[in-house]
């Protein structure tokens, strides 16, 4: 009988893998110009998504509330809300609604505080009650609102989610400064500040950015007085323009960035047959400034397109309230036939995000009357 010799099981299992080893194809190596294909996916960079834009037909409930009702410019802004929801067949009507001008800051106040019980989604508010507003837009937030500023932001920005600007509010200033330089001429002499009222943070801040470009040695020459309000009311704002004539007899501007105002204190001049003495400046419409303009006692004023505002206010509330858009700092989007904006910090406010939306325009005897039709 022959003796067989057991080989134990561990050989067996080497000998196996040995062979698996050589008769398995090696992985190919990539090639210099070929990554290997989990290279690729860690290294590949996301598809930028580009602006966002708005997808039409969504219901959202809104609210376009101005500082008070009656006066062009903020009708010209429904106008323009009106034709954004159209064009984004929202199939929820919004409300136009607001205050008087004598219960602005109580009655915006009011509507804010209502805005979430009577289902509002957005509330895009031309702010007139300061941060006196804050609490409510607060407690509308935290109820589901989205708080839209347009026109005039909230101070701090509390309870606020972006602030669609006009334009570049430092350069308000700017604007006002170099007029009134303009008119006074190289001699320089004084002039005066005809505001809406002491809540608007739109008037105060370019009441701010005046001051600030007026310490530029170009204006040096420029002395401000006073600065004085006529609550956006035409006959507060006439007595106002009045007032100050009388109390500074070398008075050569009125300076005022209210369409109220601009337009009340050039009719005070006229009326008074002052206008070759005192000259009539600030923002303005073009069809309620045209005859002003032309006979001399408003030469030069300034001013953007409302209509062009409550446009972008709305797209931009719309997109923000279906959540094509979170309303953070960087996020870009499509406002319709504006073009693109981007959101980012407000320059003028520590907490705020703003959208700018475009420059000045300056209006004179060469193109105001094409511009009032």
């Amino acid at each position: 009988m022959r003796t067989r010799h057991r080989v134990p099981l561990t050989v067996f299992v080497a000998l196996a893998l040995i062979v698996a080893a050589c008769g398995s194809t090696p992985a190919a190596s990539p090639s210099p110009t070929q990554a290997a294909p989990s290279a690729t996916v860690a290294a590949a960079s996301p598809t930028p998504a580009g602006p966002a834009k708005a997808t039409p037909g969504q219901a959202v409930k809104m609210m376009l509330l101005p500082k008070f009702l009656g006066i062009l410019p903020f009708a010209q802004a429904n106008t323009g809300a009106q034709a954004a929801a159209t064009e984004l067949q929202n199939p929820t009507a919004f409300a136009f609604v607001g205050p008087t001008a004598d219960n602005s800051v109580q009655g915006q106040i009011e509507f804010m505080t209502n805005a979430s019980t009577q289902g509002y989604k957005v509330v895009m508010i031309s702010n007139n009650a300061g941060d006196q507003i804050a609490p409510a837009a607060t407690a509308a937030q935290a109820a589901g609102v989205k708080v839209v500023a347009w026109d005039s932001p909230i101070p701090s920005a509390k309870g606020e989610n972006l602030f669609v600007a006009q334009v570049d509010f430092d350069q308000t200033g700017k604007v006002m400064a170099d007029m009134a330089l303009n008119l006074m001429g190289a001699d320089g002499g004084k002039f005066a500040i005809l505001s809406a009222s002491p809540d608007a943070a739109n008037q105060n801040a370019w009441i701010k950015a005046l001051n600030d470009a007026l310490k530029d040695p170009k204006y040096a020459k420029l002395q401000l007085v006073d600065t004085v309000y006529g609550n956006d009311q035409s006959e507060k704002s006439y007595s106002q323009a009045q007032a100050l004539v009388a109390k500074y007899p070398d008075l050569k501007v009125i300076m005022a960035p209210t369409t109220v105002g601009i337009a009340a204190a050039a009719k005070a001049m006229q009326d008074g047959n002052l206008c070759s003495k005192v000259k009539v400046s600030g923002l303005g419409l073009p069809s309620e400034m045209v005859s002003y303009t032309l006979n001399g006692c408003a030469p030069q004023f300034a001013l953007w397109s409302f209509v062009d505002l409550g446009y972008l206010t709305y797209y931009t509330s719309y997109l923000l309230a279906t959540g094509a858009i979170k309303g953070v700092e960087g996020e870009q989007f499509v406002g319709g036939r504006l073009g693109t904006f981007t959101i980012t910090k407000d320059p003028t406010r520590s907490a705020g995000l703003r959208i700018l939306m475009g420059g000045f325009k300056i209006y004179d005897k060469s193109n105001v009357e094409a511009e009032a039709k």
